[in-house]
């Protein structure tokens, strides 16, 4: 008995270091396991969710075009929305026959003088009052009343010349009032003086006819077109009153 008892211990004496080994193996073994086990599904989820990232950036890349497209078409809508800017109006809208009222120098203090016509036309007629001849009447004409004439004169057709003027348009029908009240007033102006009867004072008759604001006379024709065209306010559209004729 004590014989079988020896070889016991003698058997567990042996045996119980490569129990502990065993142990301590399996239990190695079993936390490797478990740790392997973390680590893939660690791996596992990183890849879930590289996953959805990549369907994410490769769905925004799907909408990428069609986003542009949309901001294409809201763009295009948008131009097409604007409201396009207003044309100026052409001289034939405003009316189909002027009269310029126009300035320019001369050797003296400058010359007033209106050009009429109809805008459709280069034609232009010319009606302003100066001295007849040269200048001993012009001279004289400061001192009491000389022949005159009431056509054009030089350099009323020459651009170069011209210092202010104040165009206005009209009717047809306006028209025929005017031009023919410009005639009357050729027609009927024998005599021109510096002081009374002069260029400005001309004008200045058919511009009251029409229905504008005169200035004084005694300017200097540059002076009373700018100072006519701004106590008119600049307006370029005259309609006579019904009863006006010449």
């Amino acid at each position: 008995m004590v014989k079988g008892s020896n070889v016991a211990t003698t058997n567990w004496k042996i045996r119980g270091p490569l129990f502990t080994a065993a142990v301590f193996i399996l239990a190695a073994i079993g936390t490797g396991s478990s740790g392997a086990q973390e680590a893939t599904q660690h791996a596992a989820l990183q890849g879930d969710q590289q996953s959805s990232q990549d369907n994410a950036r490769s769905r925004n890349q799907v909408r990428k075009p069609g986003n542009v497209a949309a901001v294409a078409a809201t763009d295009s809508l948008a131009a097409t929305s604007e409201i396009p800017a207003k044309k100026p109006r052409s001289a034939a809208a405003k009316g189909p026959y002027y009269v310029d009222f126009r300035a320019r120098t001369a050797a003296s203090y400058g010359h007033a003088f209106v050009w009429f016509g109809k805008t459709s036309e280069k034609k232009v007629e010319v009606a302003g009052l100066h001295p007849a001849g040269d200048e001993v009447p012009y001279i004289l004409g400061h001192l009491m009343w000389v022949p005159s004439e009431t056509g054009a004169s030089y350099g009323d057709l020459d651009p170069q010349y011209l210092t202010a003027n104040y165009r206005v348009y009209l009717s047809e029908a306006d028209a025929k009032k005017v031009f023919a009240h410009i005639k009357h007033l050729q027609a009927t102006s024998p005599l021109w003086n510096a002081q009374t009867t002069n260029c400005t004072a001309f004008i200045g008759r058919i511009a009251s006819f029409m229905g504008l604001k005169v200035p004084f006379h005694l300017k200097r024709p540059e002076e009373y077109v700018n100072e006519l065209k701004e106590m008119n306010g600049g307006r370029q559209t005259v309609q006579l009153a019904p009863d006006s004729n010449s």
